[in-house]
């Protein structure tokens, strides 16, 4: 057998590399990857059961699994995310009857408590639905929105030149208008069975009694302390009497079950419109020496959208996900479009031409979603273009060599309708958090949520912290004159490497995946779905398998596993190979005669059903 085919059983260094301050987005977007604000611990690979005191057995024996390589088998529902006690949350959801809606919101409610670095209120996410009973998918888009006073000049200094990265992100200057709670109810609205003020019950009594801090978010923490401390509410919550939260510490949280309660008892209305939302503008508009332009009346007129799934063909699959402003759906149909006349299975996963050829066509769509990938509501891009058969097969004629590509540059597809657009600058970091469902009904979810970096803006307001999404739009507007899709303007969304994704074959779910980890995020998933469809990995051999992406010309391979194994093959082809921190979050669940759940171990998380 495979060494790949084993769950690896990762035991991650503690490493958080900060950001130099002088770094141009240009640069950083190069290097985006080396800053690991995500860190993963031995604890939260091995799955220490000690981290989570009070655990249901139920949810023990979920973390013991994970930690022995082998998926979590049900019957009937699962669940598979980040944090032990925001699946429990949404187990109990699910064994009572509830749909996967249900069960999404009481999960993100807890998610937004015990790993509020990832993802909350404060922040925005995607969501892939495929609905039994009508045989249908859709997306919801919960994106976060540019301020209606932001101006072009946003993210540059009073020269025109690109603001560093940090000087961007840490304050109100980077806060976009969050759209999660809307999402919540509007998921609600079209899928839920149980009653909405219940979905809260968990995670407003975790906040109220406590909760133990876990191994991850102390290290997180004393990571990012300069940024934290700049704020006195962000300093006195995450460093008491100044010092930082530690592991096993009791964390009690009364803002945010305030706030919480306040969304049960009246709807997203209740953060939208009224005193939550004047202190969400208040906090972004005073934020000290950084302040940003969101206002109330931002929060007041923010909608969800409803948009239609992006799928694209693989082998006997279509693989479907969420379209722009997400890059998701795209680019790795892009990807996968390219690998289909290679026989990856016969290759097999420790095969170097197997990642010559993911990487180089990985490298070829990544050009392509530099130039074209913006939210269309404000840019044209040539969306069907991209996907089509006859383009993707024009583009993998590049792949017909035996190195590496020397040049990448972006494709000619065909547009839908006339546009000229300058290649993409933007930076985008590893945080977010992803949420996989299956329900007793048959309904699937796959949701991918977010506050952009880790810790967001570092403001916080109401018990939970404010996004910096806003610096996920490049940071210049145009190049030689040629506008650039991704720029930022007066209420569009920031384009996004979130993939929440749904894999069907014959008009069914058979995969439900997606991961945090910034623009990596798209490697982390095409890898994980090539491993499961390709080379009959089953979900937690997919979602632990070590990781190499390849986006940007470096080849980037998981350091202390047996991805580097492979280092000296990639470069004798060619590559520049870099061993290096690579922190997924990938929670995947395949549907077939039985329903088997992957929980990624470089994170807390499992996955939990009957």
């Amino acid at each position: 057998m495979s060494k790949w085919s084993h769950s690896v059983g990762l035991a991650l260094a503690i490493l958080a590399v900060p950001l130099a301050a002088g770094l141009t987005p240009a640069q950083a977007q190069q290097s985006s990857d080396a800053i690991a604000p995500e860190v993963g611990t031995p604890e939260a690979a091995t799955g220490a059961i000690t981290a989570f005191p009070g655990l249901s057995p139920e949810a023990v024996e979920a973390l013991r699994i994970k930690a022995s390589g082998a998926p979590v088998e049900a019957g009937t529902w699962m669940i598979s995310a980040a944090n032990p006690l925001a699946v429990e949350a949404g187990a109990r959801v699910l064994r009572a009857g509830g749909s996967a809606a249900d069960a999404m919101i009481a999960t993100q409610a807890v998610l937004g408590l015990v790993e509020p670095q990832s993802s909350g209120l404060g922040g925005g996410a995607f969501l892939v639905w495929y609905d039994a009973a009508t045989g249908t998918l859709t997306t919801l888009d919960g994106r976060e929105t540019a301020p209606l006073d932001v101006t072009p000049q946003l993210f540059q200094t009073e020269a025109g030149a690109p603001l560093s990265f940090f000087d961007a992100v840490v304050g109100g200057r980077s806060v976009g208008t969050p759209g999660t709670p809307r999402l919540l109810e509007a998921a609600h609205e079209m899928w839920g069975k149980a009653a909405w003020p219940d979905l809260f019950d968990d995670a407003i009594a975790l906040a109220e009694q406590g909760f133990a801090v876990s191994p991850r978010l102390a290290d997180l923490i004393a990571a990012d302390g300069d940024r934290l401390r700049r704020f006195p509410a962000t300093e006195a919550y995450f460093y008491p009497g100044g010092t930082a939260l530690h592991a096993g510490e009791t964390l009690r949280n009364p803002a945010y079950a305030d706030t919480l309660r306040q969304i049960a008892d009246g709807g997203a209305k209740a953060f939208y419109i009224g005193d939550i939302a004047d202190d969400i503008a208040a906090t972004v508009q005073q934020a000290p020496g950084n302040p940003g332009v969101l206002s109330a009346l931002d929060l007041a007129i923010y909608e969800v959208k409803e948009r239609p799934a992006v799928c694209a063909p693989y082998r006997t699959a279509q693989v479907c996900g969420m379209g722009p402003p997400s890059s998701g759906a795209l680019t790795i149909g892009e990807t996968l479009g390219m690998l289909q006349g290679h026989d990856l299975a016969d290759l097999g996963p420790d095969n170097p031409e197997s990642w010559r050829l993911i990487g180089d066509a990985s490298r070829l769509a990544f050009a392509d979603r530099g130039r074209y990938m913006a939210d269309t509501d404000f840019v044209p891009m040539p969306l069907k273009g991209l996907i089509a058969p006859d383009y993707l097969a024009r583009r993998a004629e590049l792949l017909d060599t035996d190195t590496a590509l020397q040049d990448v540059a972006p494709g000619l597809p065909d547009w839908d309708h006339a546009g000229l657009l300058a290649d993409d600058t933007a930076i985008e970091l590893p945080s977010t958090s992803h949420i996989s469902i299956v329900d007793a009904d048959g309904n699937a979810l796959s949701m991918t949520t977010t506050i952009e970096n880790s810790f967001g803006s570092r403001l916080f307001v109401r018990g939970f912290l404010l996004n910096n999404e806003l610096t996920d739009f490049s940071f210049e507007t145009q190049k030689d004159g040629v506008p650039i899709a991704n720029r930022v303007e007066p209420g569009k969304r920031p384009r996004s490497s979130m993939s929440p994704t749904i894999v069907m074959q014959d008009g069914a779910p058979t995969l439900v995946i997606g991961s945090p980890g910034g623009s990596t995020i798209i490697g982390f998933v095409t890898q994980a779905i090539i491993a499961h469809l390709d080379w009959g990995m089953d979900v937690q051999q997919a979602v632990s398998m070590p990781h190499l992406v390849n986006r940007f010309g470096p080849y980037d391979v998981e350091v202390d596993t047996t991805a580097t194994d492979l280092q000296a093959a990639l470069e004798a082809m060619g590559y520049t190979v870099q061993p290096k921190e690579m922190n997924s979050g990938l929670h995947a669940i395949s549907i077939g005669d039985t329903l088997l759940g992957g929980a990624d171990p470089r994170r807390e998380g499992i996955a939990l059903g009957e």
